[in-house]
């Protein structure tokens, strides 16, 4: 039985946190030269994010500071992470002057789908009209323009703003907004290249499918299915969905996606770099805050995993199994630091540490060893959550480890920071 037609909206505000900074600085988002980034930092720090100005001008997005040409000028703005959630929270309360909160996906911080499917006869608009009221809303309120893709399914919304709408007209706000069915796919997109400009192909399977003859959407439908999944596996289903602009899911299928496992994982990029004693004090460092995050959810890990990201792109990776599942300090730290004993590449210069827990369950199924001390363990969750009580009143700086106070430690610096930059 066919599912009925509905009809999402992409949206995406448009160089958010550069769009964010102009704004602040009451300066127009879409005629100003600015990045924000870090000058704290090295040339070779990325640029967060870049105004449209500057893509105008051939800079690609993500670029380091050192690829602007110098004869550019342009405003360097540091991260402000907390100014673009709270932005971003703002823009979200817009949604929800036209939509429930059932009804909207928050993709990321600067993209959300809309199923405006029942909305449309409730307003008597078109979905082009109510995405132009939405996204005019967002502009008068913030100062922020949006762009957005329509489409009668989740993944035509999707490539309707990231193709369409770069080909759409943009309205006096700088707005543009494109529109997808599956017919209109097939007769404006099936030709298109690159392939990596459709959502889900990257470099990799690009140059896989290039390979094999298939250089735009209409070779993978009208390819050998049998070849495809010789060639993709179960992924194949969804590249000859897509090829025919098909997407199965629904808003209300990802609202009641359970995962079937879990995990907890952090990571940190070490820009001066770190040798082999001082890394194994940020991975401790990094075991003992994801310890805390553990309890803090009342969940046990029954494995970790560790890697280790070295100059001229060396790595090293490894994992543990916890037998039985474990939330103890203890217990994870000795297990970090015999995967960095096992793994780390001692004469290289560390530039990137990522700590995961996995096969996450709940501490109450947690299970104790012969050698265990079941009161020692009880003893060191009550004094975690006291830790964690006092750092959610205080601040995460508020009590340290004397490890944290050592030449070389990261803790202080990242309890200051959101997502690894200035808060």
């Amino acid at each position: 039985m066919d599912r009925p037609e509905h009809i999402y909206l992409c949206i995406d505000l448009k160089s958010f946190y550069a769009s964010v900074e102009c704004v602040e600085r009451g300066l127009d988002p879409l005629a100003t030269d600015l990045v924000v980034a870090d000058p704290e930092r090295t040339e070779k720090t990325i640029c967060l994010a870049i105004t449209p100005s500057m893509k105008a001008k051939g800079i690609h997005n993500r670029c380091r500071v050192f690829e602007i040409p110098r004869n550019i000028k342009y405003i360097m703005a540091p991260p402000r992470m907390s100014l673009y959630i709270q932005y971003a929270a703002n823009i979200y309360a817009v949604y929800l002057k036209y939509l429930s909160k059932d009804d909207i996906y928050v993709y990321s911080i600067d993209e959300a789908f809309l199923d405006v499917t029942d909305y449309l006869g409730l307003y008597n608009l078109r979905a082009s009209r109510l995405a132009e009221r939405i996204i005019g809303d967002i502009y008068d309120s913030y100062g922020i323009t949006a762009t957005c893709g329509i489409g009668t399914n989740l993944y035509l919304a999707k490539i309707a703003l990231d193709i369409s709408a770069k080909n759409a007209s943009p309205n006096a706000n700088g707005a543009r907004i494109g529109m997808l069915t599956e017919p209109l796919f097939q007769k404006t997109l099936w030709s298109h290249t690159p392939l990596s400009d459709f959502w889900r192909i990257g470099p990799g399977i690009e140059a896989h499918l290039n390979r094999l003859g298939l250089h735009c959407m209409a070779d993978i439908a009208h390819a050998d299915e049998d070849m495809l999944y010789r060639e993709f596996g179960v992924d194949a289903e969804l590249l000859i969905d897509h090829a025919w602009g098909r997407e199965t899911v629904t808003m209300a299928d990802i609202k009641a996606y359970k995962p079937v496992g879990s995990s907890m994982s952090t990571a940190q990029v070490l820009g001066c770099g770190a040798d082999y004693p001082t890394g194994l004090l940020v991975v401790k460092e990094m075991a003992d805050s994801i310890t805390l995050d553990l309890g803090a959810k009342g969940l046990a890990a029954s494995g970790i995993s560790l890697y280790l990201g070295y100059e001229a792109d060396a790595g090293a990776s490894g994992s543990l199994p916890l037998d039985p599942p474990s939330s103890s300090a203890k217990v994870l730290m000795a297990g970090f630091e015999q995967l960095y004993d096992r793994i780390a590449l001692k004469a290289s210069v560390l530039r990137r540490v990522n700590i995961c827990v996995f096969k996450l369950v709940d501490e109450a199924l947690e299970a104790y060893d012969l050698f265990a001390d079941p009161e020692q363990i009880e003893k060191q969750r009550r004094l975690n959550q006291t830790l964690r009580n006092i750092k959610d009143k205080y601040g995460k700086n508020a009590i340290l480890k004397a490890m944290s106070l050592e030449q070389g430690a990261r803790q202080i610096e990242r309890n200051s920071q959101i997502g690894g930059h200035k808060a």
